[in-house]
């Protein structure tokens, strides 16, 4: 690829993530607004990876899973500064929060890995957000990759 083509494809990329962004937004449930979520108790669930996580060994999906634990409480946490977390997933009230990483088929440079938190309320009505990111993107990140990626989605809560 000329430096020409990349530098098109970069634009086009550009031009086309906020459009791309509006598509995955879901409707979020009526029962799901600012006031319920900003003050809500929170359980995060074991985290998972899906897609090829053979791509990691056992020490890189441990640690992956544990920062994804970590960073998806706390990027909830900054979006909802008075969210309360607590540990056992039978709280009453308690949004069940699970944690989603989806690998790529192949560690190539144009690969996309997908970041998704799955968020399911009491009252059983459920909301998946979800978004693709480039390796390159998440590499930039270093160890903060997955609060980069978590905070992302965070920011589509009411």
């Amino acid at each position: 690829m000329n430096r020409f083509q990349a530098s098109a494809l970069a634009l086009a990329t550009t031009l086309a993530l906020p459009a791309l962004a509006a598509a995955q937004t879901p409707a979020l449930p009526a029962g799901w607004t600012n006031a319920a979520l900003a003050g809500g108790t929170y359980v995060v669930l074991d985290p998972r990876i899906e897609g090829n996580p053979g791509l990691l060994n056992a020490e890189q999906q441990a640690g992956i899973l544990k920062a994804m634990r970590t960073d998806s409480a706390g990027a909830i946490s900054r979006r909802y500064p008075n969210a309360r977390f607590v540990t056992d997933p039978a709280t009453p009230g308690a949004v069940k929060v699970s944690p989603v990483l989806v690998t790529p088929s192949a560690l190539v440079p144009w690969a996309k890995l997908s970041a998704r938190l799955d968020l399911q309320l009491a009252d059983g009505s459920a909301v998946s957000l979800n978004e693709s990111f480039g390796l390159l993107t998440l590499w930039q990140q270093g160890p903060q990759a997955a609060n980069y990626a978590y905070d992302r989605l965070a920011q589509r809560l009411p």
